[in-house]
């Protein structure tokens, strides 16, 4: 599945979340980042998979971390449209 097609597909399935969505869970997950651990981590596994040099293990780990980087990108964007129409959220 593409990348934009499994977005919308995320967008549908976590629609409902923004019933159930909070002032307080809408900033928390805006404030949600990876560890520098996850972070240089990701960026080393890219770098191999630009250079052509990752193992298949590599480029496994890589896609989950694209995967969960997209999911919260999905999160994030249900979370700045309910502040956006929260009155003093």
């Amino acid at each position: 599945m593409a990348n934009g097609a499994v977005t919308t597909a995320l967008e549908r399935l976590l629609k409902p979340l923004s019933r159930e969505m909070t002032a307080d869970l809408a900033r928390m997950l805006l404030n949600i980042q990876a560890d520098e651990d996850t972070q240089a981590r990701y960026e080393e596994l890219a770098e191999k998979h630009s250079a052509a040099i990752a193992t298949p293990e590599e480029l496994a780990e890589l896609e989950g971390l694209v995967q969960a980087n997209t999911f919260l990108g999905v999160l994030r964007a249900e979370a700045r449209a309910f502040l956006g129409k929260t009155p003093h959220a």
